[in-house]
């Protein structure tokens, strides 16, 4: 399985769309192990652009503080899946988290007029 998150520096990204980066987790979930972790910078923000971004580099499953809807649909229509509303931990943490059987998740709690964008 390949985890994405987005990152601001080297924390959890509060807007997905312009995280400055992603991690990219590869895991073997029967084994319950973490075999690889990398970082990789993200384009430029267009909207839309991430979602196939992620599924170019075969992600399976994403997991972030808050999607949009559109984005959320448009990783739906590449068959990732999405987990959301995490915080509090590093990117590790949640990769470790997600791998264990551990990694609390909630209602996607994002909403773009908290922070004046327009897409």
């Amino acid at each position: 399985m390949r985890i994405a998150i987005p990152l601001s520096g080297v924390q959890l990204s509060r807007h997905f769309g312009r995280s400055e980066h992603f991690l990219f987790g590869d895991a073997d979930m029967e084994q319950r192990e973490v075999l690889s972790k990398t970082v990789e910078t993200t384009p430029d923000h267009a909207p839309g652009l991430l979602p196939a971004r992620l599924a170019e580099h075969r992600a399976d499953i994403v997991i972030a503080a808050g999607l949009g809807s559109r984005a959320r649909d448009l990783l739906a229509a590449d068959s990732l899946q999405v987990l959301t509303d995490v915080s509090g931990v590093g990117p590790d943490v949640l990769v470790s988290d997600l791998v264990d059987g551990g990694l609390e998740t909630g209602m996607n709690a994002y909403n773009h007029s908290l922070h004046g964008c327009r897409h």
